[in-house]
Formats: C-alpha cells, sequence, structure tokens
C-alpha cells in the first residue's frame, strides 16, 4: 500500500475516530489527546494496520482497534513494549486521563453510533466474537438502568423536535423544554438549568444552536450533542467542536447511546455535593 494511499484512507476516516473518541472520553481536548496518540502510533509503525486492512478488514474498523490498544493501556503504567512510547504518552497528556467509559459501553457506542456489526465490534476492540456479544448486552443493560435527567431540546423542525423528545422520554428522562431560537433557547436553559441539551445547528430565525449553546455554558457546564446533517464539518480541529455529534437523519438507538453516555460521564465526573 502506497504512503499517499495510505494518507488518503486514514484522512476520511479521521472525522469518525475523533467523534468516537470524543464520545468515550467525554470532552475535546481529551478525545483528541487519544486520537493523537493513536495517530502517532500508526506514523510510528503501521505495519499492523496495513496488514488488515490488505486482509480485508474495513479501514474504520482497522483504526478504531489501534485506537483501543491505545485507550486501553493509558489507565495503567506504561512499559516499554506497549504500542506507543512513554514520551508520545506525555505529549498528548494520557499520563491524567484514566478512562472512565467501560468496556462495556464502548461496545454499545461502537454499535450504536458507528454502526459496527458484532464480528467488527470484536475486531475493533481486540475481543473475541463471543466476548463482544456479552459486552454489548451488559453496555445495553446499563443503558437502560442509567439514573434519569432532566433535557432541554433546541430544534427548529417541529416534527423532529417531537421525535427527539419522545425518544428522551421513552428512556425515562424528562424534557424540561424546548426551543427553536437562540434567544429561547437560552432563556429555557436559564429558567430550568438542564442535565443534558440536545441542540440543532440551523434555528428557525437563521440563528445557529452554536451561538446558543455557547452562551448557555458561559452561564452554567451541561453536557451538549449536536444533532447535526453534516458532522464532518464540526471535526475539522480547527476551531472549539462539539463533544457530541449525532448525524441526520438518526436512529432512536444512536440517540439513545448519545444521551446515556454523555448523562453517564456527566455523573461519573461531577463533585459530589459536601457533607453537611
Amino acid at each position: 500500500m502506497a504512503l499517499t494511499a495510505l494518507s488518503e484512507m486514514i484522512a476520511r476516516e479521521l472525522p469518525y475516530l475523533r467523534r468516537f473518541a470524543r464520545a468515550m472520553a467525554g470532552s475535546q481536548a481529551q478525545g483528541d489527546a487519544y486520537v493523537a496518540a493513536a495517530l502517532e502510533a500508526l506514523i510510528a509503525d503501521s505495519t499492523g494496520f496495513r496488514a488488515a486492512v490488505e486482509a480485508g478488514q474495513r479501514p474504520r474498523v482497522a483504526l478504531f482497534a489501534l485506537f483501543d490498544r491505545i485507550w486501553a493501556s493509558s489507565g495503567g503504567s506504561i512499559t516499554a513494549d506497549r504500542l506507543i512510547s512513554d514520551e508520545a504518552l506525555a505529549a498528548a497528556s494520557l499520563r491524567q486521563l484514566a478512562p472512565l467509559t467501560p468496556r462495556s459501553r464502548q461496545a454499545m457506542l461502537l454499535s450504536a453510533l458507528e454502526s459496527f456489526a458484532q464480528e467488527e465490534i470484536a475486531l475493533a476492540m481486540n475481543a473475541t466474537p463471543e466476548e463482544a456479544l456479552i459486552l454489548l448486552a451488559d453496555g445495553r443493560a446499563q443503558l437502560a438502568a442509567q439514573s434519569r435527567g432532566r433535557v432541554l431540546i433546541i430544534e427548529d423542525e417541529p416534527i423532529i423536535a417531537m421525535d427527539i423528545e419522545s425518544i428522551v422520554e421513552g428512556l425515562g428522562h424528562t424534557v424540561v423544554g424546548t426551543a427553536d431560537t437562540r434567544s429561547r433557547a437560552v432563556a429555557a436553559a436559564m429558567e430550568t438549568r438542564p442535565d443534558l441539551v440536545l441542540a440543532d445547528i440551523q434555528l428557525a430565525d437563521g440563528s445557529s444552536g452554536i451561538d446558543a449553546v455557547k452562551d448557555i455554558l458561559s452561564a452554567f457546564t451541561v453536557p451538549v450533542i449536536f444533532i447535526t446533517a453534516y458532522p464532518e464539518r464540526l471535526l475539522t480541529g480547527e476551531r472549539p467542536e462539539p463533544t457530541y455529534l449525532i448525524a441526520k437523519p438518526f436512529k432512536d438507538e444512536q440517540l439513545a447511546a448519545a444521551v446515556g453516555q454523555a448523562l453517564f460521564l456527566r455523573n461519573a465526573t461531577e463533585p459530589a455535593p459536601a457533607a453537611g
């Protein structure tokens, strides 16, 4: 495989890896740090990636498998036989990043967000198909048993807003409001202080869902899932970007997985209340 072809192949898959890494880590900075480490490893030695692709594996699956090895190694001590050097890990600030997302949730996200088949989940997670099936079932069980949250929907198309509301409430969460413009979204957020925001990009009066979210985040911290027809445009690395992205049209399972992961990481990282 020529170097140019390899570079083009990786470039095509990179936005999807960045989206997945951010969902796993719960932030743009941490997700991108993991991706940087994976690319560093690939530059150092592309033999395994090339061999997997030449054997018929989808490039995206092979790239995600490399990411999985970086993700799995970052939570413990790094030895010389690891896939990436200590220096590269330090440069990517991974020593401070202990993965919060269990492997069962990783399997669920691969299935729901990335539409990986069971065999591909196994390859991407360096697991057997049987292990992948168990992890996937456990991840879905965790999602069903998760604590409930209060959700604000920012969407200018009434039918889509109703669809999102139905999915969210079907998961047991409470929709505290819907808004179709920037000003209404900010007002609703200030009034309800939701646990999660679901936001479209283009709003009814020509205003921007991104601007609405910036206004909200300047007042308080809340996880945000952006829903857009063009997710790749928000994964360029050229500006501060969303942590969670779902492409339109979306499946119920995709939205459920993103909502579950965002609330899971919010609850896992939220400071414990002070003792009275």
